[in-house]
C-alpha cells in the first residue's frame, strides 16, 4: 500500500476520533441542558443518557486506536501476523459492545415511555454501522486466520 493512501488513512482516523471527541465534550451537554429546558417531562433522563453516549465511547476509541494500530502494521509490512488479528478481535468485540449498549439504551428509552421515533432511528442506524463493522471484522479475521495459516505452512517448507 502507497504511504499517502496509509498517511490519509491514519489522518482520517486521527480526525474522526478528535471530531467523536469535540462533540461529546462541547456539542452534546448543551443539547442535552437544550432539550431537558424545551421537554421538563423528560428531564430526568438527561444525565443516564449523557452517561450511556460517554459509555458507549470507550468501545469506539478502542475500535479507532486498534485500526490506527492495523495501519501501523500495515506499514511496517508486518500486515500478515497475529497482531493484526488481535486487533481485529478487539474491533469485532468493541462493536458488538457498542451494538448491545445501545440495544440496552433503547430499550431503556421505551420502558421510560420516552421513545421517540427520530432518536430510535438514530440509534438503529449506529446499531446496523456498527453490525456492519462486526461483520467485516470477522470475515476479515477469519480470511487473515488462513492466510497466516498459509504463511506458515510456506515458511516450513521453505
Amino acid at each position: 500500500m502507497k504511504k499517502w493512501m496509509l498517511n490519509s488513512l491514519k489522518i482520517s482516523l486521527v480526525f474522526i476520533g478528535l471530531v467523536i471527541l469535540a462533540l461529546s465534550i462541547f456539542w452534546l451537554p448543551n443539547v442535552a441542558n437544550t432539550l431537558a429546558k424545551e421537554n421538563p417531562e423528560y428531564a430526568y433522563l438527561k444525565y443516564s443518557l449523557l452517561l450511556g453516549i460517554y459509555l458507549t465511547c470507550i468501545p469506539f476509541y478502542i475500535g479507532v486506536y486498534n485500526g490506527y494500530v492495523i495501519l501501523k502494521l500495515i506499514e511496517k509490512d508486518k500486515a500478515f501476523t497475529e497482531y493484526t488479528n488481535r486487533s481485529l478481535t478487539y474491533i469485532f468485540y468493541s462493536s458488538i459492545g457498542i451494538i448491545l449498549m445501545y440495544i440496552i439504551g433503547i430499550l431503556y428509552l421505551i420502558f421510560n415511555n420516552a421513545g421517540h421515533p427520530g432518536i430510535a432511528l438514530i440509534g438503529i442506524g449506529i446499531i446496523f454501522m456498527s453490525f456492519i463493522i462486526a461483520s467485516a471484522s470477522g470475515v476479515i479475521k477469519a480470511l487473515l486466520i488462513k492466510v497466516i495459516e498459509i504463511k506458515n505452512e510456506h515458511d516450513l517448507t521453505i
